[in-house]
């Protein structure tokens, strides 16, 4: 692609299609001067080029004399011109290019969002004024890094909360709930630092694409993992086919009218099927090839103390996630009891924008079912819950049971379960 435009670049503007058969649509015009730029010509060149497209440097003469821009203005921005002398800049350039190319059709959604353009644009202005940093041009910034490291999860939110109204209840629920996963992946990728520039790339893609942990400097280290043994990948499996069983077969055998029973068993399926077992088959297969991929959960049933139960065997991909987000960064300033409440409340209000946003309804008892996660693992520490046994033993298992156990009721709550999850359960073909 690189030979093709050093070579076939026209002097005029004379109208070359790169195909015979295909109409010609233009120019596509960008900074011949900017790394990024060049970089972003040679990967989606054939792209264009293939829709009727020539693809040009701002810099020729001929660019200059027919768009009649200010210096100063003609390469804060990618061009499209077309035949008909019409100018496309910036990100309605991009959607103008979208709209020929049939996967990019969620950028073509998200235009047609309330926002959703000026989102676009936001977002080209702010890769465009960094275009010219890499790391052999120029020195980022700390600020420049921060922004780097955060920026795309509010992003994917945002782009999730705009589909709201145009999809049902359960795939903006899916929509929320995988762009803050995507975002904190991103975010603990880039906060691995030294270990992540020293694992090989095909790590990086397993951990973003492959992996649904959160600790990054594990997953990308040179650590020894822990061999599996046999019988995990009979117990794996076994978890699967269970929790298959539960969503296509059990569901089916309930009163249908009995909707907040269907939807539990449904999700106590989903659980076993997606949780429970598929995540761990992912971990036996990274161990497997010698990467050190923890299992996120570990029978959590058996959890004698609360702490155990959020320390080590629920969710331990949310709970590293928390820690080095939350509970890290505050612990010295506010002291770790408030920091530690700081990050259970964090929890609490995900777990309400991913449940209750995409219901409509129930605001606030995810974040309370959080809060009250904090304030019993803080009782059972405290001097009174070490003379109440709450740390070990059937009464630690009991208070588990009474603090995260049944108030799930309340985190999970009726009007999530009516009108997200059994619709997510239809739609599976489950009820």
């Amino acid at each position: 692609m690189l030979w093709f435009m050093r070579h076939n670049q026209p002097r005029s503007t004379k109208r070359i299609p790169a195909l015979a058969s295909t109409p010609f649509r233009g120019w596509v015009l960008y900074d011949g001067h900017c790394g990024l730029c060049r970089a972003a010509a040679r990967r989606f060149g054939r792209i264009v080029t293939s829709r009727g497209f020539t693809i040009q440097p701002l810099q020729r003469k001929w660019v200059e004399e027919r768009l009649r821009l200010p210096p100063e203005d003609l390469l804060t921005q990618m061009r499209v011109l077309t035949p008909d002398g019409a100018i496309f800049g910036g990100a309605d350039a991009l959607l103008h290019l979208a709209r020929l190319i049939w996967w990019a059709w969620p950028v073509r959604v998200l235009a047609k969002l309330p926002g959703g353009m000026r989102l676009l644009r936001g977002a080209y202005r702010l890769v465009a004024s960094h275009r010219s940093c890499s790391t052999t041009a120029c020195a980022r910034s700390p600020r420049d890094r921060v922004w780097a490291t955060w920026l795309p999860l509010p992003a994917l939110i945002v782009t999730a909360i705009l589909l709201g109204p145009i999809v049902p209840a359960w795939v903006l629920m899916w929509a929320l709930a995988g762009a803050i996963y995507l975002g904190c992946k991103w975010l603990t990728w880039r906060r691995a630092g030294e270990v992540r520039k020293k694992a090989p790339r095909w790590k990086s893609l397993g951990y973003l694409l492959a992996w649904p942990g959160m600790d990054a400097r594990e997953f990308l280290s040179k650590a020894p993992s822990r061999r599996p043994a046999p019988v995990e990948w009979i117990t794996a499996v076994g978890k699967i086919a269970l929790g298959a069983i539960i969503i296509w077969c059990a569901c089916r055998l309930l009163p249908q009218s009995k909707v907040l029973l269907v939807g539990w068993i449904g999700m106590v399926g989903l659980f076993t099927m997606l949780h429970a077992g598929l995540f761990h088959l992912l971990s036996l297969v990274w161990r497997r090839a010698g990467v050190n991929a923890t299992p996120l959960f570990d029978w959590p049933a058996g959890a004698r103390s609360l702490g155990d139960f959020w320390g080590r065997r629920w969710n331990v991909a949310f709970r590293t996630l928390a820690r080095d987000s939350v509970f890290a960064p505050l612990s010295p300033r506010i002291g770790p009891r408030a920091a530690l409440m700081a990050a259970f409340i964090a929890s609490g209000l995900i777990h309400d924008l991913v449940i209750s946003f995409p219901a409509r309804a129930g605001y606030g008892l995810p974040t309370a079912y959080f809060t009250l996660q904090g304030m019993g693992l803080l009782l059972e520490r405290s001097n009174a819950g070490m003379r109440l046994g709450l740390k070990h033993g059937a009464r630690g298992w009991l208070f588990v049971l009474a603090i995260a156990g049944l108030p799930a009721f309340a985190l999970f709550h009726p009007p999530f379960i009516r009108s997200v999850f059994v619709p997510f359960l239809r739609a599976l073909g489950a009820i």
